[in-house]
Order: structure tokens, then sequence, then C-alpha cells
């Protein structure tokens, strides 16, 4: 009897031990694993600096047709001064691809310090003037439509215009997504002919990428503005030269496509 109770003693404080280790090795595997928790620093938000007040917005047809294949019938319905002159020779004409946006950037500050509004006329280009009339011309239909240059972009190298959703939709973009287009830019009044220039780099797949160069742009370029800040596609890098002239732009431009030609850095008109 006591030989056969010290056994029932003996294995229930195995079974004791066991389970304790058990546990212990659950605890210890546990807090082996757990990683660690730091706190989210969200990329700073880049703000473009207001220009101009926030624009009338041009009347949209009550016929969607109207405005398909005629650019006059976009002016007509437009305030006074929302588009150039369009009576003479374009100051500037290229061929290529364009793109469209809306939702994203539904009413949310463009680069002209305006409120985006996708259902406007209106798109964006690298360079030209903001608030330039361009007269843009779907090569695949012939349908034509009258838009403002009220944005910066777009910064995919293969594309010359960003079509705001209602543009795109006059001329039967939508749907394609990236159309064929002849661009006509007309003749517009600024108050600094010369421009306000700077150059723009990415979308960078991780913010460590964007923050090297973020680094590098500061040590090499002292007295400029070097700003980095996320998008939908991206980390994004953007330096303003201390003048804001386009020669000095134009070298900090071929200073970062040289080191890291996958940076896709390009040249941007501010104003």
């Amino acid at each position: 009897m006591k030989t056969g109770l010290s056994n029932t003693r003996s294995l229930a404080a195995k079974a004791i031990m066991n389970a304790a280790a058990s546990a212990a090795f659950v605890l210890l595997t546990g807090c082996h694993h757990r990683p660690k928790q730091t706190a989210y620093q969200a990329p700073p938000v880049f703000v473009p600096r207001r220009i101009t007040p926030d624009r009338p917005s041009p009347s949209r047809p009550a016929d969607n047709s109207a405005s398909l294949g005629n650019p006059a019938s976009a002016q007509s319905t437009a305030p006074p001064g929302f588009y150039d002159d369009i009576s003479g020779k374009p100051v500037l004409t290229e061929t290529g691809n364009a793109s469209w946006y809306g939702p994203n950037y539904h009413h949310h500050a463009a680069a002209d310090g305006s409120t985006f509004d996708q259902n406007e006329l209106t798109a964006a280009h690298r360079t030209l003037p903001l608030g330039t009339t361009v007269r843009v011309t779907n090569l695949t239909n012939g349908q034509q439509v009258l838009v403002r240059i009220t944005d910066r972009g777009p910064f995919a190298p293969d594309r010359i215009l960003d079509l705001s959703k209602g543009a795109a939709d006059a001329i039967g973009g939508v749907r394609a997504g990236i159309i064929k287009v002849k661009v006509e830019a007309f003749a517009h009044v600024s108050t600094d002919p010369l421009g306000r220039w700077a150059v723009q780099t990415g979308a960078f797949k991780t913010e460590q990428d964007a923050l090297d160069l973020k680094s590098a742009l500061i040590d090499r370029y002292p007295g400029s503005r070097v700003s980095e800040f996320q998008g939908p596609t991206g980390f994004w890098v953007r330096i303003d030269p201390a003048t804001h002239e386009r020669k000095q732009a134009e070298v900090m431009l071929d200073w970062i496509g040289k080191p890291d030609p996958s940076a896709l850095p390009y040249l941007v008109r501010i104003d």
C-alpha cells in the first residue's frame, strides 16, 4: 500500500512539474516572438504654396455631348477670365499619353491653391504656368475639350498630362484610363514670365529611401528647401532651389538622375 501510494504521489508531482515547465516555455516563447511596438510617425504632409484664391467654377453643359468635338462650347460655358484667348497660335504643342485623376484628390488643395473638383474642366501639367488654357484632343476619336492648368503632374514617365475626371469624360477617356492626346497650350499672362522652378522625384516605395535622398540634397544644396511627403503611390521628395531659377533646378535634376536614375526626377514649375 505504501509503495502504491508513494508511486501515485510521485506521478502527481511529475505531472505538476511538467505542467509548470510547459507554461514557462509558452511564456518564454511568446515573449521571444512578440514584435517590438514603436510609435508610427507619419511623413510630413506636402501642402502646396497658395498662389491664387479659389477660382470660379465653369458651368457644365446640360448636354455633355455639347462639349465634345467643339472646344468653343466649353469656353462659352465658363465664367469670364477662366480661359485664355485661344484665337491665336498655340505657344506649345505636344503629343503623348494622358491619364486622369479624381476621387483620391477630390476637394483637396491643388497646386494653384484652389480646391480641386474632379468634375471641373482642369488638368495637371509639369511645366506650363498655372492658369494656362490648354486644348486637349483625344487622337483616338477626335473629341476636344478646353482645360485650365491648376495642378502639377503627372509624374509617371510615359505621360504628359493628367486630366480631371470631368475633362477625361468630356473626350471619352475615363474608361480607357490612358489615352493618346494632342496638347495645345495658349499664351498665359504671368506676373513672373521666368517662372519659379523646383525638382520633384519619386515615388519611392519606402520612406527611408526618400529620407536618404532628402538628407543628401540638404547636404549638397544648403539654403534650398527640401520636402519629403507621402502620396497615394509612395514617398516623394521635392527640392526648391534658393532662387527658384530654372537653370539651378536643371543642375539639381541632372545631379539626382546620375547617381540614381530610378529616382525619376522631374523639372516642375510651381507657379
